[in-house]
């Protein structure tokens, strides 16, 4: 069975009225929590991420800025993102899943992950915080399976409806990390066009898939599949994490680019079939997005039974 990591810390991130807020997480779980296969998810202990794992990613002065913000009291510390008094606390204890979820799988524990946490990542910048996001779990796991694991090539795949313009930033000119993002466009945060394909080392390792606004779910998931084929056969990736972002179902207040919940069965499946080519099967996959909390709470279930089958 695959892994879940899960944390009632996550819940302690407070942000009011706030889209992205705890009820998210709470309706998630009481869904799977009646799930058949849940009984038989393995469940580890991990710890929060050390500050040597999230500078790898991160500057001192970001973490530092977020602290000392929490400090004075919290609030709204960019245009979109709230903290709070355990924000900061909850973010590391995300990255730290992510970073034990991959040596788990690495290990050979189980064949996959999912990480059920908050905040969000994959809008977070070396520099500062960004579009709800603290700390950018994904690229921390991926830093630490290549500086700390051992690792040549990791590949991200992101499939929330947003840009993962954090990601993308951290690895442009990275030859040891691929990235794929599928996104609505135009759309917050900007950018994440065709043409942004990275630079030095890391030319063409970038991929961005915009979709416009009313393209059919099929479409998306057919693009979704070339495009991610095709990088990941020039790659040869040893290792696939996946930024699922469930705010492109249809119902969601924020994203609704036309997916149903059992459409994530197909992106899974896709993601799956590819580690399985090229990685020995191994894919972690983090939360990101997805601001309907029921809607929310049906994909996950549906990403997580499939991720579940797969490791059976």
């Amino acid at each position: 069975m695959a892994l879940f990591y899960y944390n009632p810390l996550f819940l302690n991130h407070d942000t009011g009225q706030h889209p992205e807020h705890a009820n998210r997480l709470r309706k998630v779980m009481e869904r799977l929590q009646t799930s058949d296969f849940f009984p038989d998810l393995t469940q580890p202990d991990w710890s929060v991420a050390s500050t040597e794992q999230l500078l790898q990613v991160h500057t001192r002065q970001s973490l530092a800025q977020i602290s000392g913000f929490i400090e004075r009291g919290g609030g709204q510390i960019e245009a979109d993102t709230v903290v709070s008094a355990q924000s900061l606390d909850a973010a590391k204890a995300g990255s730290g899943a992510a970073c034990d979820a991959v040596q788990r799988v690495l290990a050979g524990d189980d064949r996959n992950a999912f990480c059920l946490i908050r905040p969000p990542g994959h809008h977070a910048l070396k520099q500062n915080p960004m579009g709800f996001c603290l700390v950018n779990h994904v690229a921390v796991a991926a830093r630490h399976l290549v500086k700390q694991l051992g690792l040549e090539r990791v590949m991200i795949v992101d499939w929330d409806v947003h840009h993962g313009n954090g990601t993308q930033a951290t690895f442009w000119e990275d030859p040891q990390v691929a990235f794929l993002s599928m996104h609505r466009s135009p759309f917050y945060p900007g950018g994440g066009d065709a043409h942004e394909t990275g630079s030095g080392d890391g030319r063409g390792l970038t991929v961005n898939l915009p979709v416009t606004f009313g393209t059919s779910a099929a479409k998306q998931i057919e693009r979704f599949k070339l495009a991610t084929e095709k990088l990941a056969s020039s790659f040869k990736p040893q290792f696939i994490l996946v930024s699922a972002g469930f705010d492109s179902h249809h119902a969601d207040p924020v994203g609704a680019n036309g997916f149903e919940s059992r459409d994530f069965e197909a992106l899974t499946r896709i993601v799956m079939d590819i580690a399985d080519v090229h990685a020995d099967g191994r894919i972690v996959s983090l939360l990101e997005g997805g601001y309907n909390p029921e809607a929310l709470a049906e994909s996950v279930e549906v990403h997580l039974r499939t991720l579940v089958a797969r490791s059976l």
